[in-house]
């Protein structure tokens, strides 16, 4: 155990590499789609009582973005809301274009009240499920949808052709306005409320209160294969998931294509993606489809409801329907089963040999975890465990967002006293480890599994394991071969996680725990990667319309 040092700093990793980026992929095929977004307050009732939240479009989720590889999005995005806002595209690569990722004050500063900024990408070399939110606060509880990628016309699927698609977008729901959560959590220093209901595509489902009339429900034709596409939104939570007497077999992570493996239920952690078949080959009825907590936390409250959706056979007669209201449900895993979970994430592959790079130009070790700042003397700021306050931190460092300039904009204009380019490439104190990047929770408050997401990046995970790393014996174990490709992966509770990945992608990129209260107590560091030689080694300039601080 060491002693965690609350070190505000905005801290950012130099990596001086020669950028190399690959080919853009031909556009004689793509398209470019165009979309407004208008950030708004909407009406929306839950759990018998109507609050006034944060959209896009006025629809919660939000909006569905459908695109081909090889295409471009143009969004210019409208700030009428009473909150500074950001948008990030969670997954897309964004090469050489760090402006258009959207995390505030890391790569632009936000969208202010009457505000319009454009954010203007590509889709290169990536297919699946991604998805786009809220990077500012905790306006991602409501402001997020789904991206979908599909291959480019005339590839197929390496999978079999489903009969029809289905987002499942999971997400949590607060009783109240998630902002008032948060400021009352940064007020008193202690954890924040936990969440009144999980949600299927923006319903709670039946096992909740002013409910189960708004159940969302997906019709299939006995005997036809559905791919469903699950990104989970949630702010502070991973879940299990099943569908009553159905397998499931995924296909994908985080627009990754993975060796088919069927399962009875998956895990999934805030900012993953998950691409699944089912085949619908049971006795036509109506099916429950459920999401729960998996908590790996030994000492925090948490949600500990249900979610529901219904799957629904068309062949299943109406006097049937009538006859027997009888919904099937899922046997899910206890909230703290990690074997599942570790069972679950250990399984994913990548479908065949991928290349990975064998040269180690930088060894990085970084420990994460939460702890405590103790308090001098009795304080309303002071109500976390025996009179503290939470923090977190990466290498012992708490991160701190600036607030007069992106960190992004700091780097590009050569604006000094914004960032330090200091973080520690491993921490205070050692642990065993060699090469690659390694991320190692630690148990200073209590062991958890933290969801670690790296923007501008897609990554290979070469291993994991429990207790804390040992070059000499977990290295041998790793996978060389096909490990999964991700751009967000827990790290085992109590144990580590080691990825690797070329730095090829220039600009500023934030790496993060997705759980959101994480993420305000500091539990982030951001890479920047310089520029190489050439015109396509080098970070383009920014768009005009960029927004001031």
């Amino acid at each position: 155990m060491h002693k965690l040092i609350d070190k505000p700093d905005q801290s950012c990793l130099l990596i001086a590499l020669s950028v190399v980026l690959a080919s853009l992929v031909s556009f004689s095929d793509a398209e470019v789609h165009y979309h407004e977004f208008v950030i708004q307050a909407q009406p929306v009732k839950r759990l018998c009582r109507t609050h006034k939240i944060i959209t896009v479009n006025g629809q919660f989720p939000g909006p569905i973005l459908e695109v081909r590889d090889g295409d471009s999005l143009v969004i210019k995005t409208t700030n009428i809301a009473q909150y500074n806002v950001t948008l990030h595209w969670h997954g897309v690569r964004q090469l050489a274009n760090p402006w258009a990722d959207g995390p505030e004050y890391v790569t632009q500063c936000p969208i202010q009240p009457g505000g319009t900024y454009t954010y203007r990408f590509n889709i290169q070399k990536q297919e699946g499920t991604l998805w786009w939110h809220a990077h500012s606060k905790w306006l991602r509880a409501t402001v997020y949808g789904a991206l979908i990628i599909y291959p480019k016309v005339g590839l197929p699927y390496p999978f079999l052709t489903p009969n029809q698609e289905i987002p499942i977008l999971l997400g949590e729901w607060w009783d109240r306005d998630p902002m008032d959560v948060l400021r009352q959590a940064l007020f008193t220093g202690a954890a924040p409320n936990v969440s009144d209901a999980y949600t299927i595509n923006g319903q709670p489902g039946d096992f909740y209160r002013c409910s189960n009339q708004e159940t969302a429900v997906f019709s299939v034709e006995s005997g036809e294969t559905v791919l469903l596409r699950f990104v989970n939104a949630a702010l502070n939570q991973e879940l299990f998931f099943a569908v009553a007497n159905h397998k499931l077999t995924v296909v994908g992570v985080d627009a990754a294509y993975t060796k088919p493996f069927t399962t009875s239920v998956i895990m999934i952690a805030p900012g993953q993606t998950t691409d699944v078949l089912l085949t619908a080959d049971q006795s036509p009825s109506r099916y429950y489809m459920a999401a729960s907590a998996y908590h790996s936390s030994q000492n925090a409250a948490f949600d500990n409801t249900t979610t529901t959706a219904i799957l629904e056979y068309k062949s299943e007669s109406c006097s049937a329907r009538r006859q027997s209201s009888q919904v099937l449900v899922p046997q899910l895993p206890a909230s703290n089963d990690t074997a599942t979970a570790t069972a679950f994430t250990a399984g994913l592959r990548s479908p065949s040999k991928i290349s990975i790079p064998n040269n180690i130009d930088e060894n990085l070790f970084f420990t994460v975890g939460l702890g405590l700042i103790n308090c001098s003397l009795p304080s309303p700021n002071c109500q976390g465990p025996n009179g503290t306050r939470f923090t977190a931190s990466m290498n012992n460092v708490s991160f701190v967002l600036p607030t007069a300039l992106s960190v992004m904009q700091a780097y590009y204009q050569g604006v000094s006293g914004i960032f330090s380019a200091d973080f520690p490439p491993v921490p205070p104190i050692q642990f065993d480890y060699t090469g690659n990047i390694v991320l190692q929770d630690t148990s200073i408050l209590s062991t958890e599994d933290h969801p670690i997401h790296l923007h501008g990046y897609q990554f290979s995970v070469v291993g994991m394991g429990f207790g804390n790393f040992d070059a000499a014996r977990d290295m041998p174990k790793f996978n060389l071969v096909d490990p999964p490709v991700r751009n967000t992966i827990g790290t085992p509770p109590g144990g580590w996680v080691a990825i690797r990945f070329v730095a090829n992608n220039p600009g500023v990129w934030l790496m993060h725990c997705h759980i959101d209260s994480h993420l305000v107590w500091g539990l982030a560091m951001c890479f920047l990667v310089e520029n190489g030689e050439g015109e396509q080694q080098t970070v383009i300039p920014p768009p005009p319309d960029l927004p001031k601080c």
